[in-house]
């Protein structure tokens, strides 16, 4: 329970003295639409202008390197991003090593990912500090497409040798599968930047904001397990089938411990060791980070270090060590992709696709942010796309950045893109003539390296007590898609993931929060009656907030809410009144009924049957007219009466109590309304009016206004009379009106207003006062 409280000082009150202004009081002069409507000749003439400097701006807007590049401070800059690129690039061409495992093709082509995309990125992207390359979760799911689509049980062939029972034995024909393999990946990454390109020219950078940062932390973290499991096969050197899918990680981890006992000692020492060490000297670099002059790339060294032992002692040869063994000197001509696949990969492309671009712009955006700088999201995919593209034409896999690589770059003083130049240019060396010097690494190192770096996104489970702390609904989204991602794979995961957290928005928004509005007295402020002490209803009146748009989904609920914050179903008072009615109607055509001055008294036509709403009726009234009309009662023949549906009745009827005579409905929180709810809305509204309520609506907003009135909304019942500027305008509103009000206090101002000179509807400052004045209504808590 919240309680309000104010600064008694006479210095810190303020008063606004203004007439009530409903929506009637200001005339809609739609200045923007006469702005727009232009000569057709003056727009076109305007928008066909050409200059070279606005061809030169269209230029930089697609080749953002022309805009930073020439104003490039040598002196300045070059020196950081020349020890910057030097040091991100053996991590990069480390890295790109080790995430070739994830892809299942050979190490080489993981060196070619982090070459080429490079290239482009500099000459396209609009981020000057990202680390552009390959990041283990968007490889992991090319390589879920590779293995589900070129699994070793295709590319078992019969061998020369014959089993036990004459049966000839099948063997693997390596180079066929690898073959297929790198096929797959090439088509899939140039897929990816095809999808990407494509909607860099549509425009739809915005989709990536319906991946929040629950969803995308749920499904990183389950991204990191399901690496991890897949290199456990590599780590512990153990044959393991290829699966992909639902339950595929429990496969895996069960294949693992199945053929546990042919662990390969060397290796597994080699991958706990490199894990241990890379991981400690990780957190020295991030402790001493300040003191560091550079981060210590202790990838280079346990990469070096490695191969070295693994040369001098031969471990592949003695203890049957796995080693890289595939790293020739300079670049593999380039395969086409297979077209014909593209079909088969769409899907997981497309998803692959929004993954890597949401990873990178939520990256660039970080340091962008940290530095004063822009990223234009379309153009970043435009970049990326293209990346991919040309990436993929040269045999390469898919790109995006990863975090502890830009890290890096910016952390070591990198500036601009040219940082990432330098380290293009690092892993072109490594290319050209220090790759067959890592042939003896072995490949439970990389996949040490990649476990490694996988404990940032594992410290993401501890976002799981904050969320619950600050939102339990994004604790549930984060759970769900991590759950959903380690039991269905990365693909559906994500889907399913997504579909969840969209449908908690509609659910949030189908059940939404409406409340009973009181006065905090001699105030203009209005709260809701369960959260706050000191505020009071006012007495007949019904404040109705809504915090939601109204829509199809939740207009029934809305009903629901009305008649509970109300106390009384509209519909059934009608109903009960009518019934009442006629069979007072049956008493006095039989004369047992009699008039009196303290009882019934002839008047006008009540109203019951009223023409604008006799195609809203409700169906059960209707039957029961054509059930009194069988009995032969016309309602046509009804004596006029009018009750006093307060008092006792003398029929025995039971009519709900109505103990309001006007609702106030706030919709200050309505973002939106559809032609169903607009309808049902109207139709609720003449519920209440036809039974003696009046309808107030306050705090629309124009944009809705102007909608319901394209919608058809108001007519002669439900008017524009109805709107009001504000829930304090709509209750001084009814106050005014309202005959039993009139020894209230405040009712007592607003009658002394009608005698004064109204102001001007539209306020300046000079309006403002200072003091209370008796002659004029007080309005308090509007920040001047």
């Amino acid at each position: 329970m919240f309680r309000l409280s104010s600064m008694m000082d006479v210095q810190n009150q303020y008063c606004v003295s203004r007439p009530i202004y409903s929506i009637r009081a200001f005339e809609h002069v739609h200045e923007r639409q006469i702005r727009e409507t232009k000569s057709l000749k003056e727009r076109f003439s305007g928008s066909c202008r050409c200059s070279t400097k606005r061809v030169w701006n269209i230029v930089k807007m697609y080749f953002p390197v022309l805009g930073w590049l020439p104003i490039y401070q040598i002196k300045q800059w070059l020196p950081g991003d020349i020890v910057a690129g030097i040091t991100t690039g053996m991590v990069c061409a480390l890295q790109g090593l080790a995430y070739s495992l994830l892809v299942n093709v050979a190490p080489v082509y993981g060196l070619y990912a982090a070459f080429f995309p490079i290239l482009t990125y500099f000459i396209l992207g609009t981020s000057r500090h990202l680390s552009v390359g390959p990041f283990p979760v968007t490889c992991l799911m090319v390589g879920a497409v590779v293995l589900t689509l070129a699994p070793d049980s295709n590319f078992m062939q019969p061998g020369n040798t014959t089993g036990v029972n004459g049966t000839t034995v099948m063997v693997l024909n390596a180079a066929a599968r690898d073959t297929q393999r790198l096929a797959i990946a090439m088509s899939m990454t140039v897929l990816i930047g095809v999808f990407q390109v494509a909607m860099g020219v549509v425009q739809l950078g915005f989709l990536v904001r319906y991946l929040s940062d629950p969803l995308v932390g749920g499904f990183t973290t389950a991204a990191a397990l399901q690496v991890v499991v897949s290199q456990l096969k590599i780590i512990f050197n153990v044959p393991v089938g290829n699966y992909n899918g639902i339950l595929s990680l429990f496969y895996t981890i069960g294949d693992v411990f199945k053929n546990i006992k042919q662990t390969n000692l060397v290796d597994l020492v080699a991958a706990v060791l490199t894990i241990i060490v890379v991981m400690v000297v990780k957190e020295i670099n991030a402790k001493f980070q300040k003191t560091l002059p550079v981060p210590i790339p202790i990838e280079v060294f346990v990469t070096i270090i490695d191969a070295g032992v693994s040369y001098a002692l031969n471990l592949s040869g003695h203890y049957g060590a796995g080693v890289v063994n595939t790293i020739p000197r300079g670049f593999i001509p380039p395969q086409p992709p297979d077209v014909s696949l593209f079909s088969s990969i769409a899907g997981s492309s497309f998803s692959t696709g929004v993954v890597s671009y949401a990873i990178a712009i939520s990256v660039a955006k970080v340091y962008a942010a940290k530095h004063e700088l822009t990223v234009d999201g379309n153009q970043e995919l435009l970049a990326f796309g293209i990346s991919n593209i040309f990436c993929g034409a040269f045999s390469g896999f898919v790109a995006t950045t990863a975090l502890s690589r830009t890290a890096i770059q910016e952390s070591t003083g990198g500036k601009t893109q040219v940082a990432g130049l330098i380290s293009a240019l690092m892993v072109f060396i490594v290319i050209m003539a220090l790759g067959p010097l890592l042939q003896p690494l072995q490949k439970s190192v990389l996949g040490g390296i990649v476990v490694a770096n996988l404990k940032g996104m594992f410290m993401q489970v501890l976002d799981i007590p904050i969320l619950w702390r600050k939102n339990k609904t994004d604790c549930f989204i984060w759970v769900f898609t991590c759950i959903s991602c380690i039991v269905l794979g990365l693909d559906i995961g994500l889907l399913t993931g997504l579909v969840f957290e969209l449908a908690t928005v509609v659910i949030r928004t189908q059940f939404p929060s409406c409340a009973s509005l009181g006065n905090a007295p001699s105030t203009d402020i209005y709260k809701n009656m369960k959260d706050y002490k000191a505020i009071t209803e006012i007495p007949g009146i019904k404040v109705f907030k809504c915090t939601a748009p109204i829509y199809f989904a939740n207009i029934e609920y809305l009903k629901d809410q009305i008649k509970h914050k109300v106390g009384f179903d509209a519909v059934r008072v009608f109903k009960k009144r009518n019934k009442a009615l006629k069979k007072i109607h049956r008493l006095i055509k039989k004369g047992k009924l009699k008039f009196t001055e303290n009882g019934l008294v002839p008047v006008e036509p009540l109203g019951v049957d009223n023409e604008a709403f006799e195609r809203e009726q409700d169906p059960e009234l209707v039957k029961e007219f054509e059930q009194d009309m069988k009995g032969g009662t016309s309602p046509n023949t009804e004596v006029e009466v009018q009750v006093d549906w307060t008092s006792v009745l003398p029929v025995n009827v039971n009519v709900p109590k109505v103990n309001i005579h006007s609702l106030v409905m706030d919709f200050s929180a309505v973002s939106f309304l559809d032609v169903m709810a607009a309808k049902s809305l109207k139709l609720i509204l003449k519920e209440f009016l036809r039974i003696g309520v009046s309808v107030y609506i306050a705090g629309c907003d124009d944009e809705i206004i102007m909608k319901l009135e394209a919608m058809g909304f108001f007519d002669e019942v439900v008017n524009r009379g109805m709107l009001f500027l504000s829930v304090h305008d709509a209750i001084l509103y009814i106050k005014m009106e309202t005959s039993d009000n009139l020894d209230d206090p405040m009712a007592d101002k607003i009658s002394q207003m009608q005698d004064d000179t109204i102001p001007p509807p539209f306020i300046e400052d000079d309006d403002l006062i200072e003091t209370y004045d008796n002659q004029h209504l007080a309005i308090h808590g509007l920040s001047s």
